[in-house]
């Protein structure tokens, strides 16, 4: 491993996330133990309801986790005010934006809040880091568009050059290739796949796109009823990780080819 990929930007310990309830904790997933790394592209992989939106919350601190410790450059994330955090970490979720009057423009430069002074006016290094963010995701000619005008994957790249602009170590990304034709869906996430190569950050994506994942990402984090699995894709298929994500009835992974089909 290169040593430029030794810095853990986001590593947990024993963690444990779900639900707090009155009688007792609703236990989604357990000792979770997972490690990323500088220039890291990293899919979160697993069936539905296995828990990944869960995990990314409790990633992001938008819920608690139930045990164990998350830190973000060696800091614990429950160390974090909201503005710290939004010059640690960007995200980027499946929900609608609330305004799609605003340009694209306008909605990439939202990703410069944590850095803006109070009245939110942009400095010469905002701008900077807005136009750069839309040349490295190829937005330029939407730049005026009003974000209502834009198709589903052309949303998806603002919203991405968006995360960009806030010039974090992390971007995480909630199903980023939702409501996408398949085109689109292996453009969205080699264009993840890219940017990490060019930026040397740490990008972070849940997806049911597992086919592509293993075909781009460094690393993918497979999620089962029993375990929180990390590794890279070579590795996870001689494990035969890939196996027990989904009932045999109907679906099988084939090692060869690194890919799923459907059982004859």
């Amino acid at each position: 491993m290169e040593i430029s990929n030794q810095h853990i930007v986001l590593k947990t310990e024993n963690l444990s996330i779900g639900y707090s309830n009155k009688k007792a904790p609703i236990v989604v997933a357990s000792n979770i133990n997972i490690e990323l790394h500088k220039g890291e592209l990293i899919g979160l992989v697993g069936a539905n309801g296995i828990g990944k939106s869960t995990l990314l919350r409790t990633l992001t601190k938008v819920q608690n986790p139930l045990e164990g410790n998350i830190s973000i450059n060696y800091k614990n994330l429950t160390q974090f005010n909201s503005n710290e955090l939004a010059k640690a970490l960007s995200l980027v979720l499946t929900e609608q934006i609330v305004s799609k009057n605003l340009s694209v423009f306008e909605l990439v430069a939202l990703g410069r809040q944590p850095y803006t002074n109070w009245v939110g006016n942009l400095s010469d290094i905002d701008l900077s880091v807005v136009n750069s963010a839309m040349s490295k995701t190829n937005i330029n000619d939407l730049k005026d568009k009003k974000c209502f005008e834009l198709s589903d994957g052309q949303l998806q790249k603002v919203m991405i050059a968006r995360a960009l602009a806030q010039d974090t170590d992390l971007i995480i990304l909630d199903e980023p290739t939702t409501h996408l034709d398949m085109y689109h869906k292996a453009f969205v996430l080699k264009l993840l796949q890219n940017l990490v190569k060019e930026t040397n950050k740490t990008i972070l994506f849940s997806s049911h796109e597992i086919d592509l994942a293993i075909q781009l990402c460094d690393k993918l984090i497979v999620m089962t009823d029993d375990s929180v699995t990390i590794d890279s894709p070579c590795n996870l298929i001689e494990k035969g990780a890939f196996k027990t994500l989904f009932p045999k009835d109907l679906i099988v992974f084939d090692e060869k080819t690194g890919s799923f089909r459907v059982k004859k």
